[in-house]
């Protein structure tokens, strides 16, 4: 398990890793004109202050945003992201890091929605004062994991979800299997993007033999290693596995992910890995 309120780790690696991902998704969701909605289960309060003494604490996001804010040699893949984060940064100072669900809103169409859910009751405020006035965004005070059962499938028939735990309570691995494979029986063809820490090599075989288990088809495996061995209670790297992927997202995300790992991961070490785990 980890220790975790996102105000301490909020802009670090994982989340760059994570949220370059996240648009790559949603840009891939756009090349059709037909609406889509995205579900967002752990949404958290939506916009983080970096010189909140919480972020300050152990400066995670010295180690991650801070590294590329104010590159000039950002590929193409990763450039949205980024507008995305400077986007929050008037003054191009980086202060402020956007949540997914920030992220998220920045490349809806008119007709496209979303659903944003947390359970904590802070973070959902801060998320309802966010966009108070957006007609397209709804925020609901409801677990992630019976957000999935109450919003899904839903009427626009595409869309992406994003699983986001916080991995902070025991068994989270099996709980997120469990949510994946119910939420592929009420809605099939849906996108499906989970987050989760790389922990150590038995939690992780029995989660891949869990997800590989499920009957479910089309499923990408996507990790990013720091170059550090586990150890308990900090993240040396993470992981997303995708549902369903959209059509040319594994070749976005190969080059994405080899860029993130030379920026990120201390001189020589880390790894990165975009691997078919379930074929079609």
């Amino acid at each position: 398990m980890l220790a975790y309120r996102h105000q301490f780790h909020a802009g670090n690696f994982a989340d760059v890793f994570k949220h370059a991902l996240l648009v790559r998704l949603l840009l891939a969701l756009r090349r059709k004109d037909k609406p889509f909605v995205y579900l967002d289960t752990h949404a958290g309060s939506g916009r983080y202050d970096l010189e909140h003494p919480w972020a300050r604490k152990n400066a995670e996001f010295r180690d991650g945003i801070a590294r590329i804010f104010e590159r000039d040699d950002v590929p193409q893949l990763a450039a949205p992201y980024l507008e995305a984060v400077r986007a929050e940064n008037a003054d191009r100072r980086l202060r402020y890091y956007p949540g997914s669900p920030r992220i998220a809103r920045k490349f809806m169409r008119p007709g496209d929605r979303a659903v944003l859910s947390d359970l904590n009751k802070k973070d959902c405020a801060e998320l309802e004062k966010l966009f108070a006035r957006d007609r397209q965004v709804t925020v609901r005070p409801i677990d992630g994991y019976q957000s999935l059962k109450a919003h899904l499938p839903p009427k626009e028939r595409r869309g992406l979800v994003l699983i986001d735990s916080s991995f902070d309570r025991a068994n989270e691995f099996g709980r997120l299997a469990d949510a994946l494979q119910t939420a592929h029986q009420r809605w099939a063809t849906g996108v499906y993007a989970l987050w989760f820490p790389l922990m150590e090599p038995a939690a992780m075989q029995s989660f891949e033999h869990r997800i590989v288990g499920s009957g479910i088809r089309r499923i990408l495996w996507l990790d990013l290693r720091l170059g550090v061995g586990y150890e308990a209670g900090k993240l040396g790297g993470c992981g997303m596995i995708v549902v369903n992927p959209p059509y040319g997202f594994a070749a976005e995300a190969a080059p994405l992910l080899d860029w993130l790992k030379r920026v990120l991961a201390p001189a020589g070490k880390g790894g990165a890995r975009c691997r078919v785990l379930v074929g079609e």
